[in-house]
């Protein structure tokens, strides 16, 4: 019988089956029997926010409320308060990390009084966070260098005219909603609404409308322009992974696209856990 087992691979061949069949493996066993039970699993607390400067870059266009008007002003103290409370180790920011030196100068220059904060919620909210956290640098976990891979936009128009036309009315409604929340809604409201799970899901669902773009014809246009947009959220999250040390405590601010899908990296990442925001609003 040359293809017989011997009865120690057949024996251990067996141990692996089971051990899978259990939803762990061995290896996983081991490293949870060496890590000492003091280590704490890295903590992140994740706030979603629209763009308080509005660029216009977001393909949903609406005018945003005033955060510099006193109403806003006074929640943004007492929230950076709250948040400060969760006592960060670190504060993670969206912008532009070939910025550092000069983010990081800024907020030095605020720090000893000399630096004015300036509309963007990296400023509003990051920098008052960071400062009454006593934390001497903030991070940027962005990342930028993700092209769009599925030339969407000049396939959709031309191949699947239909889905485009069905694309262009959900951002029209998604439009009108934001600017009717925006014109009612106190800055505390609109951060509440974009932080629930329900506004997490419909944010990602909008990338399953464009999805099957180009699969009929095999070129996949949309899965590869979707799939670009997890692959920058994939990146930043690796540049949350590097400061998540056991026992770390992270405040990450971005806009709410990003957190939306954040979020899930974090719950099966076995070695951080999220602070839920909604408490902190």
């Amino acid at each position: 019988m040359p293809n017989a087992i011997p009865p120690l691979r057949r024996f251990a061949g067996a141990l692996l089956a089971a051990s899978l069949l259990c939803g762990h493996s061995i290896a996983a066993e081991t490293a949870a029997a060496s890590t000492p039970a003091t280590q704490s699993p890295a903590k992140v607390l994740m706030l979603g926010s629209f763009h308080f400067d509005n660029p216009g870059l977001d393909a949903v266009k609406h005018e945003v409320i005033d955060v510099m008007k006193a109403p806003s002003q006074a929640y943004l103290d007492a929230l950076a308060d709250r948040l400060a409370a969760f006592k960060p180790t670190v504060v993670l920011l969206e912008y532009n990390p070939d910025n550092e030196a000069k983010m990081n100068e800024r907020y030095r220059n605020y720090l000893n009084g000399s630096y004015t904060l300036e509309r963007n919620e990296i400023y509003q909210i990051g920098f008052r966070v960071a400062k009454r956290a006593g934390l001497k640098s903030v991070s940027s976990f962005d990342e930028r260098n993700t092209p769009n891979d599925g030339d969407l936009w000049n396939y959709m128009p031309q191949h699947e005219p239909e889905r485009m036309k069905q694309f262009e009315k959900l951002i029209a409604d998604l439009s009108a909603e934001f600017q009717r929340d925006h014109t009612t809604l106190t800055l505390q409201g609109l951060l509440q609404k974009l932080n629930t799970p329900e506004e997490d899901r419909r944010n990602k669902d909008l990338y399953l409308l464009f999805n099957p773009v180009g699969a009929k014809a095999k070129s996949f246009n949309g899965a590869d322009s979707t799939a670009s947009w997890w692959r920058r959220n994939f990146r930043m999250y690796a540049n949350i992974q590097l400061h998540a040390a056991p026992g770390a405590r992270i405040l990450i601010i971005a806009g709410q696209g990003h957190t939306a899908i954040l979020r899930d990296f974090v719950s099966i990442d076995s070695t951080i856990d999220e602070e839920p925001i909604a408490p902190y609003l």
